[in-house]
C-alpha cells in the first residue's frame, strides 16, 4: 500500500483543503481517475489518482494538510492484517452496513492460532467456529449477542471506520445511536454527528446595537488573496497615473466586426473592448520589455513571453487567470479564450496552470459602471492596468465641440522597477494602439 501526498498544485501552493472525496473508502481506483477535490491558494481543483488500488482516506474533507503530507493510501486489498482499521478501511461503505454477519472472514484462522482477545469485533461465525475455551471469559461475544455496556472494558458496537472518525473527531461513541445491524455504529451515524457541531455561526451579539455577529471562515483563495494583497501595499513602492483613450474608431471597427459575424453569432466570436485593451497592452508590453518584468530580490526579472491576466470575480473571490502569448494572438483568438477562462472561473473549473506565469494584469471594472479606479499591483509584477467604462463626453477637437466615446486608463506601477517617464510612455503606447485599432488585427 502506497502513501498519496498533498500535491504541489501552484509554485505558491503550501497547503490544501481537501473538499470533498469522490470516490468512498474502500473503493477500487483506476489510474487516473478522479480521486479528490482540493482546495488550493489559486483554484478548487480535482486531483486523478496515480496508479491504481483500494482508497484508505486518511484525511477527512474539511481537513487542511501542508504539501507532501499523506492525504490517502492506494493498496491491492485484502490485507491479512489482525487490526480492525486495517481490515475494515479496505471495505466499501456497502460492506460495512453487513459487518454485523460477515466482517473478521480473513482474519479468524491468525486470531485463533494467536489464541488471544485483543478486543476485536469478530462476527457470529468466528465466535461459534473458535472452539479452543482458552480463556472462555475473555472471548468476544457476536455482534448481536454484544450488550451496549459490561463493564469498564467494554467497547460500544461500531464498525472499525466509525472508530476512527471518532477519535479524530473527540466524539463518545456511548452518545451515539448506531442504525447497523443490531444497533452497530457506522460511518454514517459518525458523519450525522459530524454536522450537528457546525451549524450555528452567530454566536455573539454585539455591542452597541450592532446585532449579531456572523463569523465568516474565509476560503483558502480568499486567504490568498488578502495575503498577497496587504503584501502587495507593505512592500511595493508604487505609483499611478492616468490618462483618457478616444475609443471613437474602436467603436467603430467593433461595430464592423458585429456586421461581418453576422446576427446568429449573437455577439459570441465579436472581440470585447476589454479584448481590444489586452491586445493593445501585449503589444506595448513588447515595446517597453520593463513593463513585462518584475523585481525580485534586488533585481529585474525580464520574460521574454507576454502572459496577460485578466482579474475576473469568482466565488467570493478575485481569480486573475492567464491568456498566454497575448502578443502573437489575433484579437479573435484572445477574445476565445478570454471568454473561456473567464467561464472556468465563474464554474469553479479553472485549474492553476491557466492560473499561472502571468507578466502584466488588466483589471477591467467599466462594466460596473466605474469611470476610474486604482488597481492593487499583483506581486511580483511591475504594472496592473484599471479599465473604466466607456462614456460619451464632450471633448474639443480642431478648436470645435464633439461628443466622443472616451475610456479611462489608470496604470499602477512598482516605482522599483518602473520609472515615471518610462511609464507614462508605455501607457501612451497603449492609448495609441487603442485609437489606432486597425493596428490591432494586422
Amino acid at each position: 500500500m502506497s502513501d498519496v501526498a498533498m500535491p504541489r498544485l501552484s509554485d505558491s501552493m503550501e497547503e490544501g483543503t481537501i473538499l470533498k472525496w469522490l470516490k468512498s473508502d474502500g473503493d477500487e481506483v483506476s489510474k487516473g481517475e478522479e480521486l479528490v477535490e482540493i482546495e488550493t491558494d489559486k483554484a478548487n481543483m480535482t486531483y486523478e489518482a496515480d496508479e491504481a488500488g483500494t482508497l484508505e482516506i486518511v484525511a477527512q474533507e474539511g481537513d487542511t494538510l501542508p504539501v507532501g503530507e499523506t492525504i490517502c493510501k492506494l493498496g491491492e486489498g485484502g490485507g491479512g492484517s489482525s487490526d480492525d482499521d486495517e481490515e475494515d478501511e479496505e471495505a466499501t461503505e456497502a460492506d460495512e452496513e453487513e459487518e454485523a454477519e460477515d466482517q473478521g472472514d480473513d482474519g479468524a484462522a491468525d486470531e485463533a492460532a494467536d489464541d488471544e482477545d485483543e478486543g476485536e469485533e469478530d462476527d457470529e461465525e468466528e465466535a461459534e467456529d473458535e472452539d479452543s475455551g482458552d480463556e472462555p471469559e475473555e472471548e468476544a461475544p457476536s455482534e448481536e449477542e454484544e450488550a451496549p455496556a459490561e463493564d469498564e472494558g467494554e467497547r460500544v458496537k461500531a464498525s472499525p471506520i466509525a472508530r476512527r472518525i471518532a477519535e479524530e473527531k473527540g466524539v463518545d461513541l456511548s452518545t451515539i445511536e448506531g442504525s447497523g445491524p443490531g444497533g452497530r455504529i457506522v460511518k454514517a451515524d459518525l458523519e450525522d454527528k459530524q454536522e450537528e457541531p457546525e451549524a450555528p455561526k452567530k454566536q455573539r451579539s454585539a455591542d452597541q446595537g450592532r446585532g449579531e455577529i456572523e463569523e465568516v471562515e474565509l476560503s483558502r483563495l480568499q486567504r490568498t488573496v488578502a495575503r498577497r494583497m496587504a503584501e502587495s501595499k507593505a512592500t511595493a513602492p508604487d505609483f499611478v497615473m492616468t490618462l483618457e483613450v478616444d475609443m471613437d474608431e474602436a467603436v467603430n471597427l467593433r461595430q464592423q466586426l458585429k456586421a461581418v459575424a453576422g446576427d446568429g453569432v449573437g455577439g459570441g466570436g465579436v472581440p470585447s473592448f476589454n479584448d481590444f485593451v489586452i491586445k493593445a497592452s501585449a503589444l506595448a508590453l513588447k515595446d517597453f520589455p520593463r513593463a513585462n518584468g518584475a523585481y525580485r530580490d534586488g533585481q529585474f526579472e525580464l520574460y521574454s513571453r507576454v502572459n496577460v491576466g485578466v482579474a475576473v470575480a469568482g466565488q467570493d473571490a478575485l481569480v486573475v487567470p492567464t491568456v498566454f502569448d497575448a502578443d502573437k494572438k489575433s484579437l479573435g483568438q484572445i477574445a476565445e479564450e478570454a471568454r473561456r477562462v473567464a467561464e472556468r472561473v465563474r464554474e469553479g473549473k479553472i485549474t492553476p496552470p491557466e492560473l499561472s506565469a502571468g507578466t502584466f494584469t488588466i483589471s477591467n471594472l467599466g462594466m460596473y459602471g466605474i469611470k476610474r479606479f486604482v488597481a492593487v499591483l499583483n506581486p511580483p509584477q511591475a504594472a496592473i492596468l484599471a479599465v473604466g467604462e466607456l462614456t460619451p463626453t464632450p471633448v474639443v477637437r480642431d478648436g470645435e465641440f464633439a461628443i466622443r466615446t472616451v475610456m479611462e486608463l489608470t496604470l499602477t506601477c512598482d516605482h522599483r522597477i518602473l520609472y515615471g517617464a518610462e511609464a507614462a510612455e508605455f501607457l501612451g503606447r497603449i492609448r495609441e494602439y487603442l485609437q489606432q485599432p486597425l493596428r490591432l488585427v494586422l
